[in-house]
């Protein structure tokens, strides 16, 4: 169903369909704006699994 969904054509289209949309001057800002959500979402989810570790060597210790 998605097969050749990333062909290098494909992929100017969108390009250039983006930049017709947003214009020249609003892609710095979004390319910044994604990258910025998607280090958000990466610290969230190492911050969760270092708290989740944490609450497993607690439960361990209430055990001994």
């Amino acid at each position: 169903m998605f097969e050749g969904l990333l062909q290098p054509m494909h992929l100017i289209i969108v390009l250039a369909i983006v930049l017709l949309l947003f214009g020249p001057k609003k892609l710095p800002e979004l390319s910044k704006g994604l990258g910025q959500a998607i280090r958000g979402f990466k610290q969230a989810l190492h911050e969760e699994s270092d708290s989740g570790e944490k609450k497993s060597v607690e439960k361990e210790k209430e055990k001994e």
